[in-house]
C-alpha cells in the first residue's frame, strides 16, 4: 500500500511497452490499456492516502504530504486521459509508445514528490523530464509544418541547462554538509554553521524547480513547446509537471539558510517579473495554446508569492493555488483537444461561435478562463485573493499591489476567448462538434471542481497546511 500509485503506474508501462512490440500495435487496446491505468492510479492513490513509511534507507518517504500531491496528479492524469484518449495529433503508430513515455513521466512525477534524498531527487526528476522530451517531438507532421522538432530541441536543451544548474547546486550542498538527505542538511544549517556559499547552492537547486514551475527567467521555452508539441502533449506539460515543481520547492523552502530575507526578495523580484512578463505577452498572441504558455508564467508568479512569508499557511496557500490552476488548464485543454478536427494548433477565432457548435465545450471553456481571470466564484478568484492575503500579511505591500494590477490585465485576454465563443458568429465551414459522453462528464466534473474548490476553500487549504507542517 505504500507505494500502491507507483506500482499501479509502472505496471501500465509495463503493459504498454508489450503492446508496442507488436508490428502493428493496436491502437484501440493501448488507448484502453492507458485509461485503465490513468483511472486505476488515482484510485491507488486514494486507496493509499493515510499509508505512511520510508523506503531505500530513508530516501523516500510515503506521508501525508507526498500523498496529498500523489492524489492530485493522479487525478489529473485521469482527466487527461479521458479528454486525450483519440490523440488526433499522434501517429496511429506510436501512440502505444507515447503512452508508455505518459506514464512514464508521470511515475518520475510520483517519485519525486516522495523523495527526501538529493540524488532520488535527481534520478526522479530526470525519468520525468526524458520521458517527457521525447512526447513533444511525436506529434503528427501531416500538415508540413515541422515545428514539433524545434520544440522538441528547445524543451531539451533548455531542461538540460537547468538540470546542470540543478546538479551543480546539489553538488555544493553535499560538499558544505557531508550528506545528501535533506533532513540532515537541514539539522545541520539549524546548528547555526551557515556560509554565503549555502544560498548559492540553493539557488541553484531551486533554477531546476523555476524550469519545471515556468519561472522568470527560465521560461523561454514556454511559448514554443506549447505551440509545437500536440495539444495533449501541451495539456500534460501545463498541468502536471507543476505539481512536482511546487513540491519540491517547498521542500527545499524549509531549508534555512539563514540569510532569508535575500531569498524572499528574490523570489519577490521573480515573481513580478513572470507576472508582467507573461500577462503583457499573452496580450498579443493569437495563438490559444501560446497565449496559455504566457498565461502560465504569469501564474508561476502568483505561485511564488505564496511563498513569500515561509510559513505552512503560505505553503498551504500556494498548494491550493496550483491545484486550481491545474484543473483550470485541464477545462481549457479539454475543449482545445475536442473543438481541434485534426490535432492542429487552433487560434483564439476558431473558437467564434462555439456556444452554437457545442454549448457544453463553450461552458467549460468559459468557467476555465474565467477562473484564470481571477473571477468569482471559481478557484482562481479564491486562490489569487488568498495568495495576495498570504503576502500582505507578510508585508509586501508593493508587491500585491503590482500583482493586482496584473490581474486586472490578464482579464482582457482571457475574456477575448469568451467574447469570441459566445459573442461572434461561427464561420460557414464550422460544423457542430460532436463529443462522446465520457468527456462531457469529465467537462462536468472539472466545472463542479472549480467552482466547488473556489466556493469552500477552508477544508482544502487548512489540510494542506496540515500536511506541510509535518515536512522535517
Amino acid at each position: 500500500m505504500v507505494i500502491l500509485p507507483e506500482l499501479v503506474l509502472a505496471a501500465g508501462a509495463l503493459a504498454l511497452f508489450f503492446v508496442s512490440l507488436s508490428k502493428t500495435p493496436p491502437v484501440r487496446i493501448a488507448k484502453s490499456v492507458a485509461v485503465l491505468f490513468g483511472l486505476a492510479t488515482f484510485a491507488a492513490a486514494l486507496l493509499a492516502f493515510q499509508s505512511k513509511g520510508s523506503l531505500f534507507y530513508g530516501a523516500y518517504a510515503v506521508d501525508s504530504y507526498s500523498q496529498l500531491f500523489k492524489a492530485l496528479i493522479g487525478f489529473s492524469l485521469a482527466v487527461l486521459l479521458i479528454f486525450g484518449q483519440n490523440l488526433k495529433g499522434i501517429s496511429p503508430e506510436i501512440r502505444p509508445e507515447y503512452y508508455l513515455f505518459l506514464l512514464l513521466s508521470v511515475l518520475g512525477l510520483m517519485m519525486l514528490v516522495s523523495s527526501v534524498e538529493l540524488i532520488a531527487i535527481f534520478i526522479s526528476l530526470e525519468l520525468s523530464s526524458f520521458a517527457l522530451y521525447l512526447l513533444v517531438p511525436m506529434r503528427d507532421d501531416r500538415t508540413g509544418s515541422r515545428v514539433q522538432m524545434e520544440a522538441g530541441m528547445k524543451y531539451i536543451l533548455f531542461g538540460v541547462m537547468a538540470t546542470g544548474f540543478m546538479l551543480y547546486g546539489m553538488s555544493l550542498l553535499y560538499g558544505l554538509t557531508g550528506t545528501t538527505y535533506l533532513k540532515e542538511i537541514i539539522a545541520f544549517l539549524a546548528k547555526g554553521n551557515v556560509q554565503p556559499t549555502v544560498l548559492v547552492a540553493v539557488l541553484l537547486v531551486l533554477a531546476g524547480f523555476f524550469y519545471k514551475l515556468a519561472v522568470f527567467p527560465l521560461h523561454f521555452w514556454v511559448p514554443d513547446v506549447y505551440q509545437g508539441a500536440s495539444n495533449e502533449t501541451a495539456g500534460f506539460i501545463a498541468t502536471l509537471p507543476k505539481f512536482g515543481a511546487v513540491a519540491l520547492l517547498i521542500r527545499f523552502l524549509t531549508v534555512p539558510t539563514g540569510q532569508a530575507q535575500f531569498l524572499i526578495e528574490l523570489m519577490a523580484a521573480l515573481a513580478l517579473c513572470s507576472m508582467f512578463y507573461g500577462n503583457l505577452s499573452a496580450l498579443v498572441q493569437k495563438d490559444i495554446k501560446r497565449m496559455l504558455g504566457f498565461s502560465g508564467i504569469a501564474h508561476a508568479g502568483f505561485v511564488l508569492l505564496g511563498l513569500l512569508a515561509l510559513d505552512r499557511d503560505g505553503y498551504g496557500v500556494a498548494i491550493y493555488y496550483i491545484a486550481g490552476y491545474v484543473l483550470m488548464n485541464l477545462a481549457c485543454f479539454l475543449v482545445i483537444s475536442n473543438v481541434s478536427r485534426e490535432g492542429e494548433n487552433l487560434r483564439i477565432d476558431d473558437f467564434n461561435g462555439l456556444y452554437k457548435r457545442q454549448p457544453l465545450l463553450a461552458f467549460v471553456l468559459a468557467v476555465g478562463l474565467f477562473g484564470l481571470a481571477g473571477i468569482p466564484p471559481f478557484v482562481g478568484f479564491m486562490g489569487k485573493f488568498m495568495i495576495l492575503t498570504s503576502a500582505l500579511r507578510a508585508h509586501h505591500v508593493v508587491v500585491v499591489c503590482l500583482a493586482a494590477i496584473n490581474t486586472a490585465i490578464a482579464l482582457y485576454y482571457y475574456l477575448s476567448v469568451v467574447k469570441a465563443a459566445y459573442t461572434v458568429e461561427p464561420g460557414e465551414q464550422a460544423g457542430r462538434i460532436a463529443v462522446n459522453p465520457l468527456i462531457q462528464l469529465t467537462g462536468v466534473v472539472l466545472v463542479l471542481a472549480i467552482t466547488l474548490l473556489g466556493a469552500l476553500p477552508a477544508r482544502f487549504i487548512d489540510f494542506a497546511s496540515a500536511v506541510v507542517q509535518t515536512l522535517h
